[in-house]
């Protein structure tokens, strides 16, 4: 039987494997997904919604080893951490904190607000090219501290902003009530930037995608890629009940799955998951006009087409741990400080954010081969950066020059 043969193989059909997707239809390729799960059913399906160009500062931070006894075991805190997983996953927590030196972070900090500057370029053409201009709301996006320590601790973030070029308003707290009367939290100080975006609806955006890229004549596989066996003429891509197909080139965008793709390379990366949750309160979407972060909690509290969506907090876990149901219960309890008692049904998930050590993803040729790219690790902003992955992945391809400095995304970073 003769091999099903493309230009491009796209492993994942989440935010950034379908921005990949409909770049490369959109430049004229031939293009196969793989993914046994509907487009955006995963951590696409979960997120705060929020188009994130801020969003440069990483979770890495100098002053976590000061904060970590209080983050490890206070009931209130975003952060949820399994000790077993942790003893058996020493080198990526070690790792981790060794991208906390103020160094690191000024580094890391600097290469996504580099990326997230591109944002719109990558965004924008995917938008208007499925019609999906009415998912997207410009309202700004509001953070909020409660306590003075809390803003004092973010300041060198957000001076790195600034540096960045990334504007944003100072709000007193009468301000931010001016702007989310609904808010009942302390509030010490709050930030407004002015020109940020979400989607009322991830998945249906990822979800329009789809239906443009099979409506371009691409072709869409509900199938786990196994193996992928590269050489100097192409790649033979091995799915599930023997079926193989073959590609010039194949993009493993299957977020924290990624490392499951053997012979891709990224079985080889410390490719980590954060385990994410959300609460939607299907009937006060209402509460607020715009995305609104509570610093000290961690989360979001967004309003969406199908209610307010509070999404947030940390679990660092194995990507097969069962849904950790004080997860849910902190995000209600704050929701309930946030806003009062919130009634009616309500829209519970969990899902898994792929997340490397120093909260860079990884983007651009695999080393394992050239005809082999990565678009993985996006941890909190996969939908932000979805679309300039997506671009510059299909220029990769085309043997163009990127919009951006990929430096800082390669693979080559970790030791083999």
């Amino acid at each position: 039987m003769s091999l099903e043969k493309f230009d491009v193989v796209v492993a994942g059909t989440g935010a950034v494997g379908m921005s990949t997707a409909l770049w490369a239809q959109k430049s004229g390729l031939k293009v196969a997904i793989c993914d046994p799960q509907p487009a955006g059913s995963g951590a696409s399906y979960g997120v705060a919604c929020t188009i994130s160009t801020y969003a440069c500062v990483p979770i890495n931070s100098p002053t976590i080893f000061k904060s970590l006894p209080a983050l490890l075991f206070s009931k209130n805190s975003p952060l949820s951490f399994d000790f077993l997983f942790g003893l058996k996953n020493m080198g990526w927590m070690l790792s981790f904190l060794s991208n906390c030196r103020r160094s690191k972070v000024e580094h890391i900090t600097q290469s996504l607000g580099e990326l997230l500057a591109h944002t719109d370029e990558g965004l924008d053409p995917l938008i208007a090219e499925c019609g999906a201009e009415d998912l997207f709301v410009q309202n700004g996006c509001l953070y909020v501290w409660s306590t003075k320590a809390g803003y004092d601790a973010a300041q060198a973030g957000n001076d790195m902003r600034l540096k960045l070029g990334i504007e944003f308003e100072v709000l007193e707290p009468h301000e931010i009530l001016e702007l989310e009367p609904s808010l009942k939290m302390p509030m010490y100080r709050g930030v407004l930037f002015k020109g940020a975006r979400h989607t009322v609806d991830p998945q249906a955006y990822v979800t329009r995608m789809y239906d443009r890229f099979i409506e371009l004549g691409g072709v869409a596989i509900s199938s786990t890629i196994n193996e992928v066996l590269p050489n100097t003429d192409a790649v033979t891509v091995q799915l599930d009940h023997n079926r193989t197909l073959h590609s010039d080139h194949v993009v493993v965008a299957a977020g924290a799955h990624s490392k499951s793709i053997q012979g891709s390379g990224a079985e080889t990366l410390p490719l980590g998951v954060e385990l994410g949750y959300h609460v939607a309160f299907k009937d006060h979407a209402e509460k607020v006009s715009r995305p609104v972060g509570w610093a000290e909690a961690g989360l979001y509290a967004t309003p969406t087409a199908h209610g307010l969506r509070i999404a947030g907090t940390v679990e660092i876990n194995s990507i097969t741990a069962p849904s950790n149901t004080a997860r849910l219960d902190y995000l209600r309890e704050r929701a309930k400080q946030m806003f009062g008692e919130l009634d009616g049904d309500q829209d519970i998930w969990r899902g898994c954010r792929p997340t490397m050590p120093d909260s860079l993803p990884v983007i651009g040729h695999s080393r394992g081969s050239d005809r082999i790219f990565n678009a993985f690790g996006h941890q909190h902003i996969g939908l932000t950066l979805s679309g300039i992955t997506g671009r510059i992945l299909t220029d990769l391809i085309q043997n163009k020059e990127p919009v951006a400095n990929l430096s800082a995304f390669s693979d080559k970073r970790f030791k083999k």
